[in-house]
């Protein structure tokens, strides 16, 4: 499949710190890519690069045939963006929001009206046409912003951090509104904190920290790749006696973290050794689980808050 976006060697520093530090990516018409990273690590950063709203002090980016920044206006008529804060506009209506929006890319007024009834019915807010900001729910406004960022037919979305915030339902529909596009061809790039989302909807995913690529496969790639396939949780009072006691004659890899210890088992017999090595301890709970992309992102990029 072409290329639609592609990024080689990119840097972008902030007084002596570089956000980006030689990131080099490529997403293929069609496919959900997404940006997995912790706070800081650059994914907003490589975004606003990448749409020529930050300048890179090196790197080469190509976004849609045009060569960003030099022509990032003309590749942004092109995108859609859905950022983190909706800024939506509290003065207009539901349908007002859309049909001002797409003003902004010089659509006549007849084309954005013809498309409106559609936008609405995707985000489903036909039943809201009529309604003012403050009244809509934050799911609501969410898929108000992802209704905009459609307004001009674009070919590539850009979604930074879509569900943050949201419900499980709400998130769960906005899911099933990306696959959507997806299915009709669009291709999407995201950003994400939630390991669940980017397993359920990208193709394929970089892991960044500090600015660099630290891993880039296919969701259960990574997984397969980066980490042992069955993982044991123990929890509660004594958690900590129990690794310390019992981890060393475990044929698993045991990391404590609070009240919690995770023993990551190369194999099913492992597992159910480390499972059975807790379960007759009254005070610990034990769930026993397949490896997931969490696990994978967790090891890869460690377990301290960022900030």
């Amino acid at each position: 499949m072409p290329e639609v976006l592609s990024v080689s060697g990119l840097v972008k520093r902030f007084g002596g710190v570089a956000a980006i530090a030689g990131l080099d990516f490529a997403v293929t018409r069609g496919e959900c890519f997404g940006l997995l990273g912790p706070n800081g690590a650059g994914k907003s950063t490589t975004l606003k690069a990448v749409l020529g709203l930050v300048e890179p002090d090196a790197g080469r980016i190509r976004l849609l045939d045009f060569d960003v920044p030099a022509q990032a206006r003309a590749a942004r008529a092109r995108v859609g963006v859905v950022p983190q804060a909706d800024a939506l506009d509290p003065d207009f209506t539901v349908a007002e929001n859309l049909l001002v929006f797409g003003r902004y890319f010089g659509l006549p007024h007849a084309q954005l009206a013809a498309r409106l009834d559609a936008l609405l019915d995707f985000a489903g807010l036909a039943h809201k046409r009529d309604a003012k900001i403050h009244e809509l729910s934050g799911g609501m406004r969410r898929r108000l912003t992802l209704a905009r960022a459609l307004v001009n037919d674009p070919e590539v979305l850009f979604l930074d951090e879509p569900t943050t915030g949201l419900d499980p339902q709400a998130r769960h529909l906005i899911w099933e509104r990306l696959r959507r596009l997806l299915g009709n061809g669009k291709t999407i790039v995201l950003t994400t904190h939630f390991m669940e989302e980017a397993e359920r909807l990208c193709n394929r995913l970089a892991i960044i920290d500090h600015g660099r690529c630290i891993a880039m496969d296919t969701p259960a790639g990574l997984i397969a790749r980066e980490i042992e396939p069955h993982v044991v949780e123990v929890a509660g009072d004594g958690v900590a006696g129990w690794a310390r006691e019992r981890a060393s004659a475990l044929a698993a890899r045991v990391e404590l973290v609070g009240e919690t210890a995770f023993a990551y088992c190369a194999s099913l017999e492992a597992a159910h050794a480390a499972s059975a090595s807790a379960a007759g301890l009254d005070a610990l709970r034990v769930l026993q689980r397949p490896a997931n992309l969490e696990d994978v992102f967790l090891k890869l990029t460690g377990r301290d808050l960022r900030d």
